[in-house]
């Protein structure tokens, strides 16, 4: 499969979409989630548990599909904000991520007690992500793609995104 077949596209801006997710406190208007809100708003740590990581999860696609990509980098795990600096992550988003396309959330398991897979679908793109707990909250762990595409910092990952057909403003 080459560079410019619609499913190669598709899993590059999948993939792209990943990278810029991130992580923030849970919160949600659920009921069952109200432990992980109360634990955020108090500052306490949040829930190690499959709804506390489906909360926050939620929240970084929410953040990130409203165009809130400083809230989005804030979710990252240590290594993603160590990839990429806010500002490059903010830059690269602005130019190329595609706004306003609700991301949600179909599914997830935990996998150990410091690791969950959650399942997301944008339009009818579904792809997986990671979170770890790290530092007494839910993060966004960015996958290798992701990683190695914020290496190259904004304007190199603009360009590569727009080389690829992957930059949604292009």
């Amino acid at each position: 499969m080459d560079k410019h077949h619609p499913i190669y596209r598709l899993t590059v801006l999948a993939l792209s979409g990943v990278a810029a997710l991130g992580l923030v406190s849970a919160c949600s208007d659920k009921p069952e989630d109200g432990a992980a809100a109360a634990a955020a708003a108090a500052g306490g740590p949040e829930p190690k548990t499959l709804e506390g990581a489906k909360a926050a999860a939620q929240t970084v696609f929410d953040r990130f599909s409203g165009g809130d990509y400083d809230g989005a980098w804030e979710m990252y795990t240590s290594a993603g904000k160590q990839a990429i600096s806010k500002k490059d992550y903010v830059q690269l988003n602005q130019a190329c991520s595609r706004k306003g396309l609700a991301i949600q959330l179909t599914s997830a398991r935990l996998e150990g007690t410091d690791k969950a897979i959650v399942i997301a679908k944008q339009l009818v793109a579904a792809q997986s992500y990671t979170m770890v707990y790290e530092k007494d909250a839910w993060k966004l762990e960015p996958a290798q793609e992701g990683l190695a595409l914020y290496k190259l910092g904004a304007a190199k990952a603009i360009a590569a995104q727009k080389k690829a057909g992957t930059c949604a403003n292009q």
